[in-house]
């Protein structure tokens, strides 16, 4: 069978309108007649009346005496009105109908009880004062609902007390989820193989979709994995839409691979009304109808499949349902960095956001398709325009945000070197009832003063070595930052060196070996300390970086130089111990490094950066730290110089 390459790609405004118009306006679900007390966050599919007036007699909004209020006219304080209870005044309670006769309810606080069941009263009434008449709230057969609306807690209580027992609602649509894929493993419990074992993974994007299907006011139906055969995967999509279902989704098998039939299975079925749609991630989208129903490819890659329910997914089945498509707010931010982005393509960055004096400022997360953390991470997303070759660094631009609003005046934005200690300061500023956040971004020591020079964050971590004189961080903060008052605390020190494999194979002994031609070198980015270390440390050795195989392939985080060992990618790389010692691998020691806060001491006063140097200091972040391996905290959160004219 030949791959199916798209190649007329549409944009997503007009895969999104083809697909809409297609289906949107069709009433593919029917309604049932549920009772009221079954009736929360469904949606109407008639209109609902009143099947009595609310309050159904005139009531008392008060407790007190219910009175013809003629007859009270000229009561005061000093010259009080003395009225027989039960002839001229009635005792009642709110909510208890009035008696014949009467218009008006005294407070019992402005009245006193006398012997022989007379009491005085200090104030006149009015007619119908403190009285809740007939139909005040609701009049019998007025409208309380139209169609198309989603019944919410207290609205259950207007259809009660308007005596409306049973409504009619639009049946929930049902969806099912196909997960297709060779490499899939079911969930725990389940399964025969190992995860990793031939490149088996756990099968997690049918449960985000079955998530968000739920939240979008559907019923999940997730059925079993279909192995990438193709009779396999028709038989599943003929099953699935002769079932009772509203909507298919395949997950996999959209792209163009060897073993994606997805497109295939759908062309011999139904109509393929698009085949690749101009967003990343989510490009291999596939938008279909087979026996009258809408079903989606979606790709693979969770993020990716993802976005493309966000897009097709949730907007079709709140169509269905006659309600509106969800929105998010959208908010005016300022880019940390610069964004390239392709030209012809509509990309949805996710970003880490935080306010900064009166900004917010928006860091890019790594943009990779199957990267589900960057979904998890994110507080918005910013999309790029197809018209757009991108962003440059401080950029404004609009992004829907994925956390309340005030979630960002509680977030502390930190950039620039990576280092285990901030998830750690992380994670306990988490715990504070205040609901304190810590967001970072990796972009290296270099990158992070820059972020601060720009205005773009409260702190950065940096662990740049100056060469003349062994200091840390002193000489590029007067650099880089000379017209800002800036103070240095301490975080950690820690151990940097050589990750290598497990017993390490090919025998490497120090940087004098990364020039043989059998070994291959993870290198970190420029402008990062480490960079910076290991190009000080060769030129001290007398070795030509440009000997180095891989010298030039760059990773942003200690972690990921550790995991491409782990994977063999590369042979060797310069690291924390943490790192290596966190997946196992060996570690030959290079230097013992200072790691440091850098914030501007205007933000001293800042309750973020107060919680953030005061967790420091705490005795469980010394700990957590000395646990890892390789670090030293014995001055963690220690101030020790400010910088600046």
């Amino acid at each position: 069978m030949k791959r199916k390459i798209y190649l007329k790609m549409k944009s997503l405004v007009e895969a999104r309108e083809l697909w809409l118009n297609r289906f949107g306006d069709r009433d593919l679900l029917g309604e049932e007649d549920i009772s009221v007390l079954e009736a929360l966050g469904r949606i109407t599919s008639h209109p609902v009346f009143a099947g009595i007036s609310s309050p159904p007699f005139h009531a008392a909004a008060m407790d007190g005496v219910a009175v013809h209020a003629e007859s009270t006219y000229g009561a005061q304080e000093r010259t009080p009105k003395k009225l027989k209870l039960n002839r001229d005044a009635f005792w009642i309670n709110t909510g208890r109908p009035i008696p014949e006769g009467t218009n008006s309810v005294i407070m019992v606080e402005k009245l006193r009880e006398l012997e022989d069941e007379f009491i005085e009263i200090y104030a006149s009434g009015y007619p119908w004062e403190n009285v809740r008449k007939v139909g005040e709230d609701v009049v019998a057969t007025e409208l309380l609902f139209p169609r198309n609306h989603r019944i919410r807690p207290y609205d259950l209580g207007a259809l009660l007390a308007a005596d409306v027992d049973r409504i009619f609602v639009r049946k929930r649509p049902r969806v099912t989820i196909i997960p297709t894929g060779n490499e899939l493993l079911g969930p725990v419990g389940t399964r025969t193989e190992r995860v990793g074992v031939e490149g088996r993974i756990p099968e997690s994007n049918s449960v985000i979709l079955s998530a968000m299907v739920t939240e979008s006011g559907g019923i999940p139906r997730i059925e079993g994995i279909v192995r990438d055969v193709y009779e396999d995967l028709m038989e599943a999509v003929r099953t699935a839409v002769e079932s009772d279902a509203h909507m298919v989704i395949i997950n996999a098998g959209s792209s163009a691979g060897s073993e994606d039939y997805t497109y295939h299975v759908l062309e011999a079925l139904g109509e393929v009304l698009v085949h690749g749609v101009a967003m990343m991630p989510g490009k291999p989208t596939i938008l279909a109808e087979v026996s009258g129903k809408p079903v989606i490819g979606n790709p693979g890659f969770s993020v990716s499949a993802t976005l493309s329910f966000d897009q097709f997914g949730g907007p079709l089945l709140c169509a269905l349902q006659g309600i509106p498509e969800k929105t998010r707010k959208r908010v005016r931010v300022y880019l940390s960095r610069a964004v390239p982005s392709k030209l012809g393509v509509e990309e949805f960055l996710r970003v880490n956001l935080g306010r900064v004096n009166d900004r917010i400022v928006a860091t890019p997360l790594p943009r990779g398709a199957g990267s589900i953390t960057t979904l998890t991470r994110a507080e918005g997303i910013v999309r790029l325009s197809e018209l757009s070759e991108g962003l440059p660094r401080n950029a404004e631009a609009d992004a829907e945000l994925l956390v309340e609003d005030a979630v960002l005046d509680r977030t502390l934005v930190m950039i620039g070197s990576h280092d285990m200690s901030i998830d750690v300061l992380s994670d306990l500023m988490g715990r504070d009832p205040r609901g304190f956040r810590l967001s970072s971004a990796n972009v290296g020591s270099l990158g992070g003063l820059l972020a601060l020079r720009s205005g773009c964050a409260h702190a950065a971590g940096s662990h740049l070595l100056e060469e003349a004189t062994g200091e840390y961080n002193r000489f590029y903060v007067k650099k880089y930052l000379p017209d800002k008052k800036v103070s240095l605390f301490h975080l950690v020190r820690r151990e940097q060196g050589l990750i290598l494999r497990r017993g390490n194979p090919k025998g490497i002994r120090g940087l004098e070996d990364l020039v043989r031609e059998d070994i291959t070198f993870m290198n970190r980015q420029a402008g990062s300390g480490t960079r910076i270390l290991l190009d000080f440390r060769l030129k001290q050795q007398g070795i030509d970086p440009t000997a180095i195989r891989g010298y030039d392939r760059e990773e942003y985080t200690h972690m990921a130089v550790a995991v491409d060992i782990k994977s063999g990618v590369s042979d060797v790389g310069l690291g924390i111990f943490a790192a290596a010692r966190a997946l196992d691998l060996d570690f030959i020691p290079v230097v013992q490094e200072q790691y440091d806060l850098v914030i501007p001491s205007a933000f001293l006063d800042d309750e973020r950066v107060r919680m953030l140097l005061d967790t420091a200091a705490t005795e469980p972040f010394r700990e957590r730290m000395t646990s890892l391996g390789g670090y030293d905290p014995g001055m963690s959160g220690e101030f020790w110089t400010e910088i600046g004219p």
